[in-house]
């Protein structure tokens, strides 16, 4: 199946809002083999596309998870205690995971790189999800995604054309 990828227009994140509940139907409707099977290819298409440094929302917008093994190797790489690394950047959040004190994220750079790029959270290495079927099962995280992500944007876009009306 070759997709083509849309132009994205300048005002996206005015269409992600207006779209909402359109795009609500459409990852609701994607749950099956079908979609499943055909979101690494819609991502592989988007992100040829899509320059993520030229953005940078989810480090301005998200704050991913940080887990215990992430912990444990981004302490490593600072040459902090995983204890220190928690209290300087960490917090609890309300689903009892660690998360970003402050937004932006604090390993931002101002050219939007990642100073700790190679050591990233696994939600980092994984965001927007648009490969995985994650992005169609968790509707609500997806459409939060949208509105910042032009990738997670444009592939519900695409989706719209494999799922039923």
């Amino acid at each position: 199946m070759k997709l083509e990828i849309q132009n994205l227009p300048n005002d996206w994140q005015k269409w992600a809002k207006a779209n909402k509940k359109q795009h609500l139907r459409t990852l609701e409707k994607s749950n099956n083999r079908k979609v499943f099977a055909a979101l690494p290819q819609l991502h592989d298409a988007v992100f040829e596309k899509v320059d993520c440094l030229t953005c940078a929302g989810c480090c301005k917008n998200y704050s991913p998870r940080f887990k215990v093994p992430d912990i444990k190797r981004i302490s490593k790489v600072l040459k902090m205690k995983e204890s220190t690394f928690i209290d300087t950047y960490l917090n609890l959040d309300k689903d009892g995971d660690y998360v970003l004190k402050r937004q932006p994220c604090t390993f931002l750079g101002a050219d939007n790189m990642c100073t700790i790029y190679e050591d990233r959270p696994s939600d980092c290495r994984r965001f927007p999800y648009t490969d995985e079927d994650v992005f169609v099962k968790r509707t609500q995280i997806s459409l939060k995604n949208i509105e910042f992500c032009p990738a997670a944007y444009l592939v519900v876009e695409q989706l719209q054309t494999l799922v039923p009306k």
